[in-house]
């Protein structure tokens, strides 16, 4: 590869087709990087290295990180007793971090199974199926006042020579039954790695720092706990929790238990009903429908009858669909979007409106009006860079009614 050649001077296409090979290349040499860690581990040949494990050789000789040190251990123990893993390592059919997930759970007799239902699955996708097989029991509804941060730094553990340390931002909102996890931005860290007893001996237990994180930030969790049950943790504020108390209080004829989930879960289907209406015109009563409806190009807002007619034709989701057919997966933000520009007199009717996320409808606009005019359209205009391609082709949209 001429990695002299700068890429602001490469075609689109060009671009894409190598990043495509050095992804494949990046998993195969992924594939090989856990088998020869494997094989390391099972000679011993970290004693070489005047390590005591094979975690403290990969964090302490080969630098990689505490997480990176672990997943990939993790990784190249499952596939000594399941050899096909390096193999979809390798192709992508899965990722490191849902191979590690996925370990702990697989056996000689559900492996084919479980990893067919894994492939090409995100790492949240896998916690779902994890659930699924293994349920976990339903958490209480609780409310309770946290500590305050200066409490948490006081307690920090002090960390003794020659010990492991860990120490990353700790969120305390999300340290439950031993468990640590990192702030946004960090990669959870297994129980395993605390040295708990039904562990792999990966390394000695390591201290822990308490360093509170600022306090703009917010930590929440949205855990599976089986088929269609979730743990969902935040931290809220004080005006939060009494507004929650109030509507306890006012739905306890509809909710005698002051269950919590359950009264969330009615307050947030309200708000949905009116958001929905208010920017896709849902509703069981509509006032006009589509023949009624005046979709002239007159001015710029487009009939609420065309706006629910298009979100349920285009299942809420993003119409594009690429050249190899993929469709856009997107279903936050999404905008409508004229297939024939509304400036060069597009109507509103139902066959020139289509749901596009806002990524995509910004690439439409740029193919149609370019670049130079959208950018100054743009509240913060972001020029070109010099020798930069252009964008050359319209990528298709499918026509009709993709389903999503």
């Amino acid at each position: 590869m001429d990695h002299a050649r700068p890429l602001a001077a490469i075609s689109d296409d060009e671009l894409l087709r190598r990043l495509v090979g050095l992804l494949r290349q990046s998993r195969r040499v992924e594939s090989d990087l856990v088998a020869h860690i494997a094989e390391v581990e099972w000679r011993r040949l970290y004693a070489r290295e005047a390590s005591p494990s094979m975690f403290v050789y990969c964090t302490q000789v080969l630098r990689l990180s505490e997480a990176e040190a672990y997943a990939r251990i993790t990784v190249a123990r499952a596939s000594r007793e399941h050899p096909m893993l390096l193999d979809m390592l390798a192709d992508g059919r899965l990722h490191l971090t849902g191979i590690a997930r996925l370990a702990p759970h697989l056996t000689p007799e559900n492996r084919a199974e479980l990893l067919e239902r894994a492939t090409h699955k995100s790492r949240r996708q896998i916690e779902e199926l994890i659930a699924e097989i293994a349920p976990r029991p339903d958490v209480h509804a609780l409310m309770r006042r946290l500590p305050v941060r200066k409490e948490l730094a006081a307690a920090a553990v002090p960390v003794g020579a020659g010990e492991a340390t860990l120490a990353p931002r700790l969120c305390p909102d999300r340290v439950e039954r031993g468990a640590l996890t990192l702030v946004p931005g960090g990669m959870a860290l297994p129980t395993p790695l605390l040295g708990q007893s039904e562990a792999p001996s990966l390394v000695p237990p390591p201290a822990v720092v308490w360093q509170p994180a600022p306090q703009a930030s917010r930590c929440s969790v949205i855990q599976p706990l089986g088929n269609a049950r979730y743990k969902v943790q935040f931290t809220a504020s004080a005006q939060l929790h009494g507004q929650l108390e109030r509507l306890r209080a006012l739905m306890r004829s509809r909710v005698p238990d002051g269950d919590l989930a359950a009264i969330i879960e009615v307050a947030v289907t309200e708000k949905l009903e009116r958001l929905e209406s208010r920017r896709f015109a849902k509703t069981t009563r509509p006032r006009k429908g589509l023949s009624e409806s005046d979709t002239s190009p007159g001015s710029r807002h487009i009939p609420a009858a065309v706006r629910r007619a298009v979100h349920q034709r285009d299942g809420g989701r993003c119409r594009y669909v690429d050249e190899a057919g993929r469709r856009c997966p997107e279903r936050d933000r999404l905008e409508y979007h004229h297939r024939h520009p509304f400036g060069m007199g597009g109507d509103h009717g139902l066959n020139n409106i289509r749901l596009m996320c806002r990524a995509h409808n910004a690439s439409m606009a740029e193919h149609d009006y370019g670049r130079e005019t959208t950018a100054r359209w743009s509240r913060s205009p972001k020029p070109a860079l010099a020798g930069a391609p252009q964008v050359s082709a319209r990528r298709p949209v499918a026509p009709g009614g993709a389903g999503p």
